[in-house]
This record gives structure tokens, sequence and C-alpha cells, in this order.
């Protein structure tokens, strides 16, 4: 069973996590989420544990509990979404320096988004 551990102290590593969870049963994965330009912690993982029991035994123990400062989230993970919102950069809507684009033309009569 798929568990997410959220609330993470950055400077928790995947053998850190592995081992409080070892505790509730058999751990077959552990991946703390990073970020994929800086490499640092997202501050959420998932693990993956043997049994729906074990899982469940973990996340009564775990959630709320402290880890490095910091109040753990421990629950069942949700599945993904297919086509989700994820990822992407939008368009349309101008950038962020007030260049204009179609929504800013029409909010200012034409002008481009400068008044």
């Amino acid at each position: 069973m798929r568990i997410y551990v959220g609330n993470l102290s950055y400077e928790v590593n995947e053998d850190e996590l592995r081992q409080e969870f070892s505790a509730y049963g058999e751990v077959t994965s552990v991946s703390v989420v990073t970020d994929r330009y800086s490499g640092r912690s997202k501050g959420f993982a998932f693990v993956e544990m043997n049994t729906k029991a074990e899982a469940e035994a973990a996340i009564a123990a775990l959630n709320g509990k402290a880890l490095k400062d910091r109040t753990l989230v421990v629950n069942e993970a949700r599945p993904r979404t297919e086509g989700g919102s994820g990822g992407g950069y939008g368009g349309g809507y101008g950038d962020r320096r007030g260049g204009g684009g179609f929504r800013d033309d029409r909010k200012s009569g034409g002008r481009g988004g400068r008044r």
C-alpha cells in the first residue's frame, strides 16, 4: 500500500523515513520528492509497505508524530489522476511585465494592457 508523508523537514532523507516506517512492517520503497532543478526536498514523500495492515498501523502511529521538529501528515496516498493539471506553461495571457495579450486587450479596450 502506498502512503503519503507530508510536512517533512527538508533535511529528512529516504533512509530516515525507511527506519521510521520499518517499525510497523516491511517497507518496499521510499521516495522523497525533490525539486528537479535544485534537488532540494519538496517536503513530502511516498512510502510503500508490503501489506495494507502494516501500512494502516504505520499511518495510525506516525500521523501527527514529530520528526525533526515537524509534525508529520501521514495518510493513504491517492491515485494520480490521468490528464491532470500538472506541467505546461499556460498561455495567451501575456507576461508578468504587463506586455499585454488578448486578455489584457479586452480589459483595457484594446490598448495592450497599458493605460
